[in-house]
């Protein structure tokens, strides 16, 4: 899956040592925020000390993040883990929002209203 936008918070770093392998472990947590008419907004992690010195993610950042979404349970809920693999730099291309009901009403046009009879609405 993926995701483009830009990159809106930047977490601090979290790492520690596994208790099962005894490695080190290092993950960082963002935001991204998807542009439209109502923006969305997603937080991610990067786990891997390499990969986030090599992804390098800052705020304002415009990327496509590229990621896979697993579910853990813990006393009894369930929580999202949307965790990137790969990060594509690039610009955000912002849509661009019509409003067709206008374009497509019945409303005269200025000409058309001035033609019309003195006795009738133009509308």
């Amino acid at each position: 899956m993926e995701l483009t936008g830009k990159i809106i918070a930047v977490m601090p770093a979290k790492s520690g040592v596994s208790t099962k392998t005894g490695n080190n472990w290092m993950t960082q947590e963002y935001v991204i925020e998807v542009p439209g008419q109502y923006p969305k907004r997603c937080a991610f992690s990067v786990f891997g000390e390499d990969r986030i010195k090599q992804f390098n993610l800052q705020s304002g950042d415009d990327v496509t993040i590229q990621f896979d979404i697993d579910a853990r349970e813990f006393n009894g809920r369930w929580y999202n883990d949307v965790r990137v693999y790969n990060v594509i730099r690039g610009q955000v291309q912002q849509p661009v929002v019509t409003n067709t009901s206008v374009a497509s009403s019945s409303f005269p046009s200025p000409e058309e209203a001035q033609n019309a009879d003195g006795d009738e609405l133009p509308f």
